[in-house]
Parts: structure tokens; C-alpha cells; sequence
């Protein structure tokens, strides 16, 4: 299955109004059709993958995280902008309709193998969804049937943390032991591997948050997690067949994972994926080149100075990395910085493409991941590629995260996760073994209070691994690391104003940046854009003339000491519907 679509779906199964938790689906279609047999429940069961990240939206999750400057801060990040009468995310359409399924699927007359393997697929995307509300708002109410009008859960307070994190723990663990479906050659369809892979997502993020709040009074209980989290991730490596994908051998097989129609299943477990001939195409190339789809999302030069060097020690251990020009700073490192950003080298159209000053760039580091790289997919809709959703690599990261924190980490394990990622990434130092050095700059730029090397080298994996693939913001809250988020936008190090920049060293110049409020350069070649810094400029330097360049310095962002941006507000609308339900701390002012 290439693409799902859910509109002929919808009208063969159920049809969903309201967003209230009291308003039960109404059947399109005679029950008896849908729930006695098991191409019934197999149609059905289509609608529940709408809840997932798609095509049209899946290659932007991270905008908003810790070492992406955009064009607009997000108003959850701006002192006072951010309300319960602004916020949202307390909807519950697909709660009823999953709820709605399992009641009426354990009545069906099918096979009991059949009818647990789609109650399992149900609960599987209970557990994704469930997870997805206490990332956002914390406790929630626990909802595991269609509630009447007259039911009194309908106005009951929320359920604790605890109480709804140990019911997601079943839901996925009946999906891993339920699910049947092992192998799925399209990509697009969740498998019992996926159901493993979800797990270990789940648990590792509420090991985490446990162990790193410790205003909830749970760190005692934060171990049970992170073994739950290795024992799912250790079932997919040793069991699914799952492997990473290390294509031709080329420098270019880890951005291939990103950038091809069929989604290359040796490593990813799931994704969404186009189909022209429904109409299904993503607009990523739009997001990622315009400067007015999109926010023009560029990286950070302290995120780009986390990619090793290819012998494997860091890049902020070169001499004179601070004032390397954005050339020199692109050699010798870890592969990925290459199939992240524009790197000297990169082509569009078979031509070579530097980083793009003229009305994208922030920064000097363009992201390329899901990119296509002929210019002709840039203007709409028109993205073929598949989005991975789960794939291989991410176990392997959760597993040794989950080991490392337990304290049980070997060497081996060491070398069949973080070492076999960099190894896919051309690296050749560390491979084997443990680390056993801090990496100060590592620390000192994010990770202040964490001591292990281990696990400082393990982050710095998974961002780089993961790197906009929507996971940084909820591992910046799981981690107790906010302040993050206020974090200076920095790009390239600009050696001298007004002076011509070949950035990829092609022969022919890129960029030119000037003061603002001085002379826009003249006779400049068509290649070379002009770009003014400081002033009125949004744009700054460091420096009076080198430095640098900075964005969004007049447009602070805030991370509130109390620590409320660690959930978000519930709706000032579900409080007013259900006067029991209390808001998040430090929102109600």
C-alpha cells in the first residue's frame, strides 16, 4: 500500500464530528458489515494512520526546537504571548473512534487471532496518542471506552501521570504481543517490529522525564522504565531483521533513507508516503527553499560545531575551529554534516549550490534531509519522497540511552549502537569502546549538569542521528533541559565585511555582507548576494567587522523559571466544559 487514503475510508466505516469526549462516532455502514469480518475491520482500521505525521507535514516537526533559527519565534517561547485561551491539542476525535472500534470489535464474530491482532493495531495507536497528550499537557484523563452524555467521567478530574502511563504500558504491550503482521515490503503499514519500536519511544520518555523531574517524586520508579525501554528496543534488533542501511557504501546512503519514493525498509519500520496517482505529494522542497512557505529553519553554528571529525574526536578540538570559515569547518567531519546541510560539494540541478543567502539562509547552514535536490519539486505540493516515521537507527539510540542510564552500558553495546551509527557515517575513531572523556564544549553548551561522558556522547548522537526528524523539543523537556530554548542564534563566522565569500569554493562568489545603514555594494556578479547585517537588520554580527552572524537578537526568546513550559496550558475552553479539570501550574496567570 503506497498511500492510505481516508476519504473512501471514512464513508465505508465511520463518520466523526465534535471534538467532546461524550459524543460517540455514528455509523455509516451497518455494523454488522464492518465488525464481522475481518476485511471490515481491516478498513476500518485505515483511519487510525491519519494519526500520523504525513507527508505534508512530517519533514517539519522539529520547527521548533533548540538549534533551528526561524523566521517568527513561536509564540510558546515569547514572555506573555502563550495562553490557555491561545492553546491547543485537547481534542479527542481519535480516542472515540479507537474506542469506538475496540467495543464493537470484541462483540464481532471473527477469529480470536483476528480480532486481537486489530484490537492490538487499535491499542498501538492508543499508546501513540495517549503518549502524545502527557508530552503536551501532562495528566490527562484516561478514557478507555465511549463515554454517554451521562456518564460521570465525563467530568471527572485528570487522571495522574502515573495512572495514565501505566495504561499506555498495557496498551502497547498487548499491541507487541498481539499485532501479526511482521513484514511490510510498502513501509506504510505498522508491523509487530513497529509496535517494539513504539515501546521503547514510550518508555525511555517517561524513564527519562521521571528520573530528570524530580518534582514529580516518580525518580524512584524511573529504572522500571528505562529496562522496559531496552527490553522492547533489544526484541526489534534481535528479532524484526531490521538493520541500518548502508546502501552502495557511498558518502550519500544516509540521506537516500530521506529522500526516496519507496521508503527503504531495511531501516525504516514506517513511513508516510506519496502516491501520485492519488494525488499524494508532500511539499517539503517548498518548505525547505522558500522564504515565505516556510520559516527559512537554519541551523545553528554551536549544533553544527556537535559533528565529529571523522577520526571521531570532536570538531571543537581543532585548533582555531571559533574563526574557521564555513569551508574549512565542513571538512573532515562526520558524514551526516553533509547530507544535513549544504556542504561544499552539494549540487542542485547538477550544479553546484552553496548555502542560499538570497531570501532563505539564516545562519549559512540550510538544511537539505528532505530535499530533493531538482529545483523543479520546489514550487508546491509536489514532493515525492516518503517520510520516515520509525526506523532502526532511533532503536538502536534508545536502547543504549536506556542502558547507559541504567548503568549497565557494555562496550558491546556500545559498538553495535552509537559505534555502528558513526561507523554508517564514516567515522573510524571510538567505534569499540566506551568513552571515558568529557567533552567540555559539549557540556558547557548544553548539557551543564551531566557528568557521564557516556551519556554526553550519547546525546550528541541522537541529535545528530535525529536531527529534524521531530524528536529534539520533547527530548529537551524529557532531559529537564528548557533553557535550551532560549539559546542564541549563531550561524557562520564571518571573517571580514565587505568582502566577497566563495562559501563552497566553486570559483565563483555566493555572498557579500555589509553593515547595514552603509552602501549596498555594487558590481557585484549575478552569483553574489548582498546581505546587511546589524542596524535595522535582523540579521547581526558579533563583531563590529567579523564575528559571527546572529539572528533574532531584538526578538528574545523566554523559558520561565517556574518550568510551566514543560507542558502546555490546558484550553481555557475544556475547563470551562469540565470545571474539575484544573490547569497546569504557573498558566492560570
Amino acid at each position: 500500500m503506497k498511500a492510505i487514503k481516508i476519504t473512501t475510508i471514512l464513508t465505508a466505516a465511520i463518520c466523526l464530528a465534535s471534538c467532546s469526549l461524550d459524543e460517540a462516532p455514528k455509523a455509516s455502514a451497518d455494523k454488522n458489515a464492518i465488525f464481522n469480518n475481518e476485511s471490515g475491520l481491516e478498513t476500518y482500521s485505515y483511519s487510525f494512520y491519519n494519526m500520523l505525521p504525513s507527508v505534508t507535514n512530517g519533514y517539519s516537526q522539529d520547527e521548533m526546537c533548540d538549534y533551528g533559527a526561524v523566521t517568527s519565534v513561536n509564540s510558546f517561547l515569547r514572555d506573555g504571548a502563550y495562553s490557555a485561551e491561545t492553546s491547543s491539542g485537547w481534542t479527542w476525535t481519535d480516542l472515540r473512534n479507537i474506542n469506538y472500534f475496540i467495543e464493537n470489535c470484541e462483540r464481532g464474530n471473527v477469529s480470536e487471532k483476528v480480532r486481537n491482532n486489530y484490537i492490538g493495531l487499535a491499542r498501538f495507536f492508543r499508546a501513540y496518542l495517549y503518549l502524545g497528550k502527557v508530552q503536551r499537557f501532562g495528566d490527562v484523563p484516561w478514557t478507555d471506552k465511549v463515554l454517554s452524555n451521562t456518564d460521570d467521567k465525563l467530568y471527572a478530574e485528570r487522571d495522574s501521570r502515573d495512572v495514565v502511563m501505566n495504561h499506555v504500558l498495557d496498551d502497547i504491550n498487548y499491541a507487541c504481543e498481539n499485532i501479526t503482521r511482521t513484514s511490510d515490503a510498502t513501509g506504510s503499514m505498522v508491523t509487530k517490529w513497529v509496535a517494539y519500536a513504539l515501546k521503547s519511544r514510550i518508555c525511555l520518555y517517561e524513564a527519562s522525564f521521571r528520573k530528570y523531574h524530580t518534582e514529580l517524586g516518580l525518580q524512584s520508579t524511573a529504572n522500571k522504565w528505562y529496562e522496559e525501554a531496552a527490553s522492547a528496543a533489544k526484541v526489534v534488533m534481535e528479532q524484526s531483521g531490521h538493520s541500518l542501511y548502508t546502501g552502495d557504501g557511498t558518502e550519500k546512503s544516509f540521506r537516500t533513507i530521506f529522500t526516496s519514493n519507496n521508503p527503504v525498509t531495511q531501516e525504516v519500520m514506517l513511513a508516510s508516503c506519496c502516491d501520485e496517482s492519488q494525488a499524494v505529494l508532500g511539499s517539503a522542497n517548498w518548505w525547505w527553499t522558500s522564504g515565505t512557505y516556510g520559516p527559512r529553519f537554519s541551523m545553528t553554528r554551536p549544533f553544527i560545531n556537535t559533528f565529529l571529525n571523522t577520526d571521531g574526536t570532536p570538531f571543537t578540538s581543532r585548533q582555531g575551529y571559533e574563526t574557521m570559515d564555513f569551508y574549512d569547518e565542513c571538512q573532515n567531519r562526520d558524514k551526516r554534516l553533509m547530507q544535513t546541510i549544504r556542504t561544499p560539494g552539494y549540487e542542485r540541478d547538477g550544479k553546484p549550490a552553496a548555502p542560499n543567502f538570497n531570501g532563505y539562509s539564516l545562519t549559512g547552514y540550510q538544511p537539505i534531509k528532505y530535499t530533493l535536490d531538482d529545483s523543479k519539486y520546489d514550487g508546491g505540493q509536489l514532493n515525492t519522497n516518503a517520510i520516515p516515521l520509525f526506523r532502526y537507527a532511533e532503536v538502536l539510540l534508545n536502547y543504549a540511552e536506556a542502558k547507559a542510564e541504567l548503568g549497565t552500558l557494555t562496550d558491546d553495546d556500545w559498538k553495535n549502537t552509537i559505534g555502528a551509527l558513526r561507523a554508517r557515517a564514516g567515522i573510524t575513531g571510538g567505534l569499540d569502546h566506551k568513552p571515558t572523556q568529557v567533552d567540555n564544549y559539549l557540556k558547557d553548551n548544553f548539557y551543564s549538569d551531566i557528568n557521564d561522558p557516556v551519556i554526553l556522547e550519547i546525546r550528541r548522537e541522537r541529535s545528530v542521528e535525529l536531527a529534524l526528524e521531530g524528536f529534539r523539543f520533547n527530548d529537551i523537556k524529557r532531559w529537564k533541559e528548557g533553557k535550551l530554548m532560549t539559546a542564541r542564534w549563531t550561524g557562520m563566522y564571518v571573517k571580514q565585511l565587505n568582502v566577497q565569500i566563495d562559501l563552497d569554493h566553486d570559483g565563483t562568489t555566493d555572498v557579500i555582507f555589509y553593515k547595514d545603514g552603509t552602501s549596498k555594494p555594487t558590481g557585484l556578479p549575478s552569483s553574489c548576494t548582498p546581505v546587511a547585517v546589524g542596524g535595522n537588520s535582523m540579521m547581526g554580527l558579533t563583531g563590529t567587522d567579523s564575528g559571527y552572524l546572529t539572528w533574532s537578537d531584538a526578538d528574545p526568546r523566554t523559558w520561565y523559571d517556574d518550568g510551566r513550559q514543560y507542558y502546555y496550558p490546558i484550553p481555557a475552553a475544556a475547563i470551562l466544559h469540565n470545571k474539575n479539570i484544573k490547569q497546569n501550574p504557573h498558566w492560570d496567570k
